[in-house]
C-alpha cells in the first residue's frame, strides 16, 4: 500500500504503519487522537518507551505553558484596572463599585453576583441596594428601574451578575457604553479566574492527562482572547467617556490619536511605533475620568484642591495603563507628554531629544487639536492661527510641528 493510499484510507488503523514510519510517530498518533485506540499488538517495546517518554515531555511542556498563562492573567492583573484589591471578597467588590461610581459620576454603585440562581449583593458604595434582586434582561445589555440602571455581567454566553448604578436624571450614552464594557471585562475576568483555580488544581496532580491539559489550555486561551478584546473595548469607551466629561464637542482623544498617526507617517515611522503612538494619543487624558465634571464646566477660578486633581490626572491615567498588559508600552509616551522641548516642562524637566519622540508627537497633536476645537469657555481658533502659535513657541519640537504643517497646510 502506497503512502498516498494510506493518507486517503478510510480506516485510521489502516494508516498505523504509515504513521509509525515518520520521524515522530507519537505526535502523529496523538494528533489524530489515536493514543487510546491503537491496538496493543501494534506497539513494540521500543515504541511504548518512546510514547511514555514523549508523553511525560508533552505533559511537562503543557504544564509549563499553563503556568505562564495563569501568572500573566491572574485576578489581580486582570481586574486591577478596576481597582481590584484582593484583601477580601467583600472589600474587593466594594472597591470596584467605588471605582465605577467615580468613573461615570453616579450617586451610588453596586455589584451583584449570581449565586444559587439569584443575584446576591457582593459589594456596594452604600446601603441603599437590596441584598437580593430579580432582574430580567431579555438579552439586553442594560435595563432601568426608576433611578437605577442595571448592567448585565455576561461571559461564556451566561449571565454571571449585575452592576447597578443610581443616578438622578439621564446617564449619558457614552457612560452607558463604558459601563457595558466594564461589565464585559469584569465578567470575563471572573470566569477566567475560575478556570485558573481549576488549572492550579490540575497542575498539582502528577497524573494529569495530556487531553485534560490541552482542554484547559484551549479554554484559557479562548478566555484570554476575549479578555484582550474587552480590555481594548474598555479603553476605547473610556477615551470617549473622558471626552464627554471634558465637554469636548468632538472626539478630542480620537482626533488627537488620528493626527498623531498622520504625523508619524509624515516622519516615516514604522507601523508598530505608529500604533503605539496612536494608542497613546487615544489614552493621553485617561486620568481625567477620575475628575468631577464641574471642573471642566467652570469658567471661573479652580480651588486649590481642584487644581491639584487636574495636575495629578496624568499619574492616575498612567497607573491605570500600567495594569493593562497590552498597553503598558504606551506609558512612557503619556508620562512625558507634558515635557517641553525647551526643558521647561514636567515631570522631569527633560529637554530636546531626551523626551521620547512619541511624547513630543502627542504633545503637538494634543495642543493643535485642543486649540482648533470649541470648549465651554472659548471658541476654536483656525488651523492657521494654531500653527502660527506653535511655530513661535519653543516648547514644541520644531521638526514635529513642521510635519504637522505639511499635513494641515
Amino acid at each position: 500500500m502506497s503512502k498516498k493510499e494510506n493518507k486517503n484510507g478510510v480506516s485510521l488503523f489502516g494508516q498505523s504503519e504509515y504513521l509509525m514510519e515518520g520521524n515522530d510517530p507519537l505526535e502523529e498518533i496523538f494528533a489524530l487522537n489515536l493514543g487510546d485506540f491503537v491496538s496493543e499488538h501494534l506497539i513494540s517495546k521500543d515504541l511504548a518507551e518512546k510514547i511514555g517518554a514523549k508523553n511525560k515531555d508533552k505533559a511537562f511542556s503543557l504544564k509549563k505553558q499553563l503556568k505562564e498563562l495563569i501568572s500573566i492573567y491572574s485576578t489581580q492583573k486582570t481586574l486591577c484596572v478596576l481597582s481590584f484589591d484582593k484583601i477580601g471578597e467583600q472589600s474587593s467588590f466594594t472597591s470596584i463599585a467605588n471605582t465605577i461610581k467615580q468613573m461615570v459620576e453616579v450617586e451610588e454603585a453596586a455589584v451583584y453576583l449570581m449565586k444559587d440562581c439569584r443575584f446576591i449583593l457582593t459589594g456596594s458604595t452604600s446601603d441603599i441596594f437590596d441584598n437580593f434582586i430579580d432582574i430580567n434582561f431579555d438579552d439586553k445589555d442594560f435595563v432601568f428601574n426608576n433611578e437605577i440602571a442595571f448592567i448585565a455581567l455576561r461571559a461564556n454566553s451566561g449571565l454571571n451578575g449585575v452592576i447597578a448604578v443610581k443616578k438622578s436624571g439621564l446617564i449619558p450614552k457614552e457612560y452607558l457604553k463604558l459601563l457595558v464594557s466594564i461589565a464585559n471585562l469584569f465578567a470575563t475576568s471572573l470566569i477566567l479566574q475560575d478556570r485558573i483555580d481549576d488549572t492550579n488544581k490540575i497542575l498539582a496532580d502528577e497524573n494529569a492527562g495530556i487531553f485534560e491539559l490541552q482542554q484547559l489550555r484551549a479554554e484559557l486561551t479562548a478566555l484570554i482572547g476575549d479578555l484582550c478584546e474587552y480590555q481594548q473595548n474598555f479603553v476605547e469607551e473610556l477615551a470617549k467617556a473622558v471626552d464627554t466629561k471634558g465637554q469636548y464637542k468632538v472626539s478630542h482623544s480620537k482626533n488627537t490619536a488620528n493626527l498623531a498617526k498622520q504625523i508619524c507617517t509624515e516622519l516615516g515611522l514604522n507601523e508598530k511605533t505608529k500604533d503605539l503612538i496612536y494608542y497613546a494619543g487615544l489614552l493621553q487624558n485617561i486620568g481625567k475620568i477620575s475628575l468631577p465634571e464641574r471642573i471642566f464646566a467652570t469658567n471661573g477660578k479652580l480651588s486649590d484642591e481642584e487644581f491639584k486633581k487636574i495636575q495629578n490626572h496624568i499619574n492616575t491615567g498612567v497607573n491605570m495603563l500600567m495594569n493593562i498588559n497590552f498597553l503598558s508600552e504606551v506609558v512612557p509616551y503619556i508620562t512625558y507628554k507634558t515635557e517641553n522641548y525647551d526643558g521647561t516642562g514636567k515631570p522631569e524637566g527633560l529637554k530636546g531629544q531626551s523626551i521620547p519622540l512619541g511624547s513630543r508627537i502627542i504633545a503637538v497633536a494634543d495642543a493643535f487639536s485642543a486649540m482648533t476645537s470649541d470648549r465651554p469657555y472659548r471658541k476654536a481658533i483656525s488651523s492657521h492661527d494654531a500653527l502660527d502659535i506653535m511655530l513661535k513657541d519653543s516648547k514644541w519640537d520644531p521638526i514635529v510641528v513642521d510635519a504637522l504643517r505639511q499635513i494641515v497646510k
